[in-house]
């Protein structure tokens, strides 16, 4: 057996590799809310009944459970259909003095629901919490305006709030966005701290007031990269990893 080596002969290239575009945006959607102060946190993808939904003011008899389509485990375990309990369990582990709160969660969800181009039954989120004693609307319509013309890296983008319904905000609304003279499109749910909240997690609501926004980083990024079909995110294709 002949064990010489050539020198002579070519190398072999390596293949580059690719950061996936989730990761990129995550990453820097997550820098520009640290250049802004926000604290990043994190926290369980397996969770339970009381975090995920009773803390956050949706009881068991409350209709806006029918909008999570839950993967339900055992023992009133569940799998996350949002980032919000992690918000939850920071605001009841904080120590003496730890308001006010400026905090971003990114992650991923799960909803039991049907595959299509606009739907996986596991995406990522990315939600934010600030508490102060004067905070209000205006605050979140200036962060957002700051975030989406960083991140879009385009100044002249407009946010507008229209009002909504969630049921751990009060008042609720939509958060829409657009570039100079475009269409206005949907991209994050927000709204002020409902007071049971702030209750439930030991803050005085008559003397501590925030707001609460969330939004999908799967959809920030079909916007950002103009992906036309959520699904090829989790296709492992390296033919489309690649292109970022």
């Amino acid at each position: 057996m002949n064990n010489k080596i050539d020198v002579t002969a070519p190398g072999k290239k390596q293949a580059r590799g690719h950061l996936h575009p989730l990761t990129l945006v995550q990453q820097t959607a997550t820098d520009i809310f640290s250049s802004m102060g926000f604290e990043i946190v994190d926290g369980p993808e397996m969770e339970t009944e009381y975090y995920n939904f009773d803390a956050l003011n949706i009881p068991a008899d409350h209709p806006a459970r029918a909008m999570h389509d839950t993967f339900w485990l055992k023992d009133k375990k569940l799998m996350r259909t949002h980032t919000s309990p992690v918000q939850i369990r920071y605001m009841k582990n904080l120590s003496a003095g730890g308001l006010p709160i400026r905090i971003i969660v990114p992650g991923r969800v799960f909803r039991y629901e049907a595959t299509d181009a606009t739907h996986e039954i596991q995406f990522y989120q990315l939600e934010g919490l600030m508490i102060g004693k004067k905070i209000n609307l205006s605050n979140l319509k200036g962060v957002m305006e700051v975030f989406f013309q960083k991140f879009f890296n385009n100044k002249d983008i407009e946010v507008r709030l229209r009002p909504s319904y969630f049921p751990f905000v009060e008042p609720g609304v939509e958060v829409d966005m657009r570039r100079k003279n475009g269409k206005w499109i949907e991209i994050a749910g927000a709204g002020m701290v409902h007071p049971k909240v702030l209750e439930n997690v030991g803050i005085d609501p008559r003397e501590w007031q925030g707001f609460a926004f969330g939004m999908g980083i799967d959809r920030l990024a079909i916007l950002k990269y103009k992906i036309d079909d959520i699904r090829l995110f989790y296709s492992s294709d390296l033919r489309f990893i690649k292109q970022f």
